[in-house]
C-alpha cells in the first residue's frame, strides 16, 4: 500500500451527517457532481461515461452516487435531485448499461430444480480462490486494511439495501425477510446493528468509519458490488433478484466470517475489533438455511414466476465478487494497493 492511499483521514469534530460528494472520476461524474452542487434544474446531455459500464472508475461512481441520494443523501446536495426526471433518466441509462454487463458477467441461468437445490448448486458452482482463506492464512496486515475499506462500501450501509424488499412481499417470505433484517439491525439496539459493529471494527483498526469518508479510496469493481444490491433494491421489478443475492449472502457468509476473524486475531486485534465477525457466524447460522427455505422458496412458492429472477440475483452476486477477489488478489500478488490511490 502506498504512504498515498487515504485510510486514516482525521475523523472531523462535529461530522457532516451526509457523506461529502467525492473526487470525480471521469467526465460522466464530473459532470453529474458539478450539477449536482447547484440547485435543482434542468440537465442538459451528459458526456458518456470512461470505461466500463460495469465497474468503470466513471460509470461505477456515477451510478453509486445516483444511488446514494436514496439512502442518507450527499453533503451540499439538494435533496429535490432524488427525484428529479433528469437525474432518473440519466441513471436509467446508466443502469441499462449497468444491467447488460452483469447479464454479460453473469451467464445463463442455472435452473436445476426447486430454487433451494438451484442456489446451493450455484454456490457449488461457483469457482475462484477463497479472498477469507488468504487473509486468514497468509494474508498481511496492509491486505487485510485494505479489505476492511473496500467492505465498508457497502458494510456501513449493511441491509439497507434488502430492506426495500419488505413492502413488496408478502407470506412466508416476508416474515423470514423480517426476522433476518432484525437481527441485522440489532433487535432494534443500536450498538448491536450490524453496521454499527462494522464501524466498531473500523474504529478498532485505527480506519475512519465515518459514512462515505473512504469512498474516495473504493475502486469501481467494489461499487459495482454496491451497485447490484441497490438496482435491485429500487427496482420492484427485480425484487426475485435481490432476494436471491441475499439469500447467497446469508448461505455464504458463515465460514468467511469466521476466517476473517481469524485474520483479526493473528494480526493482534482484539475482540471488540472481530464482533462484527464473530455475531454473524453466529447469526448467519440460522439464516442461512431460513434464506434458502423460507425467504426465497417463500418467494418462489407464492410466485413461481420469479424463480429465473431468483437465481439471477445469486448468479449475479457470486459473478461480481468474484471480480472484486480477483482484483484484490491480484493487486496483492503483484506488490500493489487494491485501493485507489491519490
Amino acid at each position: 500500500m502506498t504512504a498515498t492511499t487515504p485510510l486514516r483521514l482525521i475523523r472531523p469534530a462535529f461530522p457532516e451527517r451526509r457523506p461529502p460528494l467525492p473526487a470525480p472520476r471521469g467526465p460522466l461524474s464530473a459532470f453529474l457532481f458539478d450539477h449536482l452542487s447547484r440547485p435543482v434544474h434542468a440537465l442538459p446531455a451528459a458526456p458518456s461515461a470512461a470505461g466500463d459500464a460495469l465497474d468503470g472508475e466513471d460509470a461505477a461512481l456515477s451510478l453509486y452516487c445516483c444511488y446514494e441520494l436514496h439512502y442518507r443523501g450527499l453533503a451540499g446536495v439538494d435533496e429535490a435531485w432524488e427525484w428529479d426526471p433528469g437525474l432518473i433518466a440519466l441513471r436509467t441509462d446508466l443502469e441499462a448499461a449497468f444491467l447488460a454487463r452483469v447479464r454479460q458477467e453473469t451467464g445463463p441461468i442455472l435452473v436445476s430444480g426447486p430454487v433451494e437445490r438451484s442456489l446451493h448448486e450455484i454456490l457449488d458452482a461457483a469457482a475462484g480462490p477463497s479472498l477469507s482463506t488468504y487473509l486468514a492464512e497468509r494474508g498481511t496486515r496492509e491486505q487485510l486494511l485494505e479489505f476492511l475499506v473496500h467492505r465498508s462500501a457497502y458494510q456501513l450501509k449493511e441491509a439497507d439495501p434488502h430492506t426495500w424488499a419488505l413492502p413488496r412481499l408478502g407470506g412466508r417470505a416476508k416474515a423470514a425477510l423480517v426476522e433476518i433484517q432484525a437481527d441485522e439491525y440489532g433487535q432494534g439496539i443500536q450498538r448491536d446493528m450490524h453496521a454499527e459493529l462494522f464501524a466498531l471494527t473500523m474504529r478498532e483498526v485505527g480506519l475512519d468509519a465515518t459514512y462515505g469518508a473512504l469512498l474516495d479510496a473504493v475502486p469501481g469493481v467494489t461499487l459495482a458490488t454496491v451497485n447490484l444490491a441497490s438496482f435491485f433494491g429500487l427496482h420492484r421489478r427485480w425484487r426475485g433478484a435481490l432476494i436471491g443475492h441475499l439469500a447467497v449472502f446469508e448461505m455464504t457468509s458463515v465460514e468467511p466470517m469466521g476466517r476473517y476473524s481469524v485474520a483479526l486475531r493473528r494480526h493482534g486485534y482484539g475482540p471488540w475489533a472481530r464482533l462484527f465477525y464473530d455475531t454473524h457466524v453466529v447469526a448467519d447460522a440460522h439464516h442461512q438455511t431460513l434464506a434458502a427455505r423460507d425467504l426465497a422458496g417463500g418467494l418462489v412458492d407464492d410466485e413461481p414466476e420469479l424463480l429465473e429472477d431468483v437465481l439471477f440475483g445469486a448468479q449475479a452476486l457470486t459473478a461480481l465478487e468474484q471480480r472484486l477477489t480477483d482484483h484484490l488478489l491480484s493487486s496483492w500478488a503483484d506488490g500493489r494497493s487494491s485501493l485507489r490511490t491519490t
